[in-house]
């Protein structure tokens, strides 16, 4: 989209408070100056989200409009609008525009991204893959126009969410489960995390059913309302793959007058979550959530793109723990998040970008590099 109605499509897709947080990312920023022999006009940085309707989402085009601003290149977002169809399309029209890219992409599917690196690659650019690719797509063998796939574990998310539950619940309940695209290994590992955490050692817990729920709190209320109707009071606990669908969830769950009687766990730490957490919302509902923030992921990932095509660095020289890479996790709960506000006070994307180009983007806390390679599932 053009400059001066890239804003004003904001506002229509997001709304004017979710825009204001967005521009605030930037606010204070000035550009800073270019590597020799980088010219900022022939790139454009481009954030790729699954839709703008889950606030992770939202908050990836956050850090990548506050890193755009620091370094005065042209943004460009794309909406998937839960579609890997219409994600591709969208991306294609970008790079048909004669400017090389420098890519963001949160995928919908893992199978989109060959496709998307392909496509970059072609237009000159560079594009890390963050949470879903083929576990056998490596980028040191496709070229250095992909430069990294980037994530967070999944087991471990899964796991934490697991021990939440179980703690809470005592050992013995029943739990549903709100996975995100079926076809997502983001997804698909942090189930595998859970049910393993279970099965090793949680007996009294039984899981009842799994709902995919696509990362999205609309479909996710519309998957609860019908687990309330087959399975009604026997539900103790709902873990959802992201705090998106628990929030959808946990409107039904109280709509239905059962909020109160639910335990809930999930990942990301939303700012909503954060007010329920704050607030006791349902007599203290919410017992377990994993920490990251979606433009802590965006900035890190449009970063390393930029310093490959600055020439920085040289993807193809650097170990592969760099290109396929896991970065830090943190469990959270009731008595420990406080640790975690400080993220989400005004400014704090802004913060995190100064931060990023400080130490880099295998330092940045509070997401340090931890490991690499294909998540390893339990029991494999």
């Amino acid at each position: 989209m053009r400059n001066d109605t890239k804003h004003d499509w904001l506002r229509r897709r997001l709304g004017t408070t979710a825009l204001a947080a967005i521009l605030a990312a930037g606010l204070g920023l000035s550009a800073e100056a270019a590597p020799e022999g980088f010219s900022p006009e022939e790139w454009v940085m481009v954030v790729s989200v699954i839709n703008t309707t889950n606030p992770y989402m939202i908050s990836n085009i956050e850090g990548a409009q506050a890193l755009a601003d620091h370094l005065g290149i042209k943004l460009e977002i794309v909406n998937s609008n839960n579609s890997s169809q219409e994600g591709i399309s969208n991306i294609m029209a970008i790079l048909a525009s004669g400017k090389k890219p420098i890519m963001f992409v949160n995928t919908v599917s893992s199978s989109d991204a060959p496709t998307i690196v392909d496509a970059v690659g072609r237009a000159g650019g560079h594009v890390t893959i963050w949470w879903n690719k083929p576990d056998d797509y490596k980028p040191w063998n496709v070229g250095d126009h992909f430069v990294a796939f980037q994530k967070h574990p999944g087991v471990s998310s899964g796991r934490c969410g697991a021990q939440a539950i179980a703690g809470a619940l005592e050992g013995q309940g029943n739990v549903v489960l709100l996975p995100g695209v079926q076809d997502s290994t983001t997804s698909q590992t942090r189930v595998a995390g859970f049910r393993a955490e279970i099965a090793e050692n949680f007996p009294g817990i039984t899981i009842l059913e799994e709902r995919p729920s696509n990362w999205d709190p609309q479909i996710a209320a519309r998957n609860a309302q019908d687990l309330i109707v087959k399975y009604g009071d026997q539900i103790d606990a709902v873990w959802s793959a992201d705090d998106a669908m628990q929030i959808g969830a946990m409107q039904v769950f109280e709509n239905a007058g059962l909020l109160e009687q639910v335990k809930f766990a999930s990942d990301g730490l939303y700012p909503k979550t954060l007010e329920d957490i704050q607030s006791g919302r349902g007599g203290n509902a919410i017992v377990g959530e994993t920490f990251h923030r979606g433009y802590m992921a965006s900035a890190v990932g449009l970063y390393t793109a930029y310093l490959a095509a600055t020439g920085e660095i040289t993807p193809s020289e650097l170990p592969e723990d760099k290109r396929e890479s896991l970065f830090a996790l943190s469990c959270v709960t009731p008595d420990n998040i406080g640790q975690y506000l400080k993220y989400d006070e005004p400014g704090a994307p802004a913060a995190f970008v100064e931060n990023l180009i400080a130490s880099g983007p295998w330092a940045a806390e509070p997401m340090p590099l931890v490991g690499g390679g294909v998540e390893v599932l339990p029991g494999s």
